[in-house]
């Protein structure tokens, strides 16, 4: 705890003071132009990966980077998606899956999920992802299973998007556009997710 309240005094006192006109009008206008739906792991962090300022993204993090389909019924994820394209109005929605992500290797390998009831119940938003990754030979290496799921889950998220209302009107005014990365925690490159061709290609730098 003493390096977060150590970081918070240095942001007030070496952050914070070149942007305070920026947080002045952030205090009066909230106008994101993306939403960002990424994992809730600790390594992966939207506003440092896309060198974004405070107000820029509105952002969405659960685990796995899951998006319930509709209807789900009232929960957390399905209002932040409500909010930022119906009120906020993003142009465009990321859905960011990464390297290595624990959601995914549970989905793969179901181990320790019998002592997480709550995180196997969540994982339902990931079911048959893993079968229709079809990654290979049940025996090919764990490592290559997780990375193809990885992105058969940016896939299938970005379908679970689509069935939202919100999302769905504004898709047919052409007013946003839906993303696909996968991000490489070791590298830091990211692939983008091509509909047109079924693949991900790396972003160019």
């Amino acid at each position: 705890m003493q390096q977060i309240t150590d970081g918070l005094r240095r942001f007030r006192r070496e952050a914070f003071p070149p942007r305070a006109a920026l947080f002045a009008d952030l205090a009066v206008r909230h106008r994101p132009g993306t939403l960002f739906v990424g994992c809730s792991d600790s390594r992966v962090v939207p506003e440092l990966i896309t060198q974004s300022e405070p107000g820029e993204l509105f952002v969405v993090r659960t685990a796995g980077n899951l998006v319930p389909p509709h209807p789900a019924g009232p929960d957390g994820i399905a209002a932040s998606i409500e909010y930022a394209v119906g009120v906020l109005g993003v142009s465009d929605v990321v859905v960011c899956g990464h390297s290595g992500c624990g959601a995914m290797t549970a989905l793969v390998t179901g181990e320790g999920l019998d002592r997480l009831p709550s995180v196997a119940a969540w994982l339902r938003h990931g079911a048959g992802v893993a079968a229709e990754a079809d990654p290979g030979a049940a025996d090919a290496p764990v490592e290559d299973r997780v990375a193809a799921v990885v992105r058969a889950n940016v896939v299938t998220q970005l379908d679970r998007l689509r069935t939202h209302p919100v999302v769905a009107e504004a898709l047919d005014r052409r007013a946003l556009t839906l993303h696909g990365w996968v991000y490489d925690i070791a590298s830091g490159a990211v692939e983008a997710y091509d509909r047109g061709t079924g693949r991900f290609a790396p972003l160019p730098c």
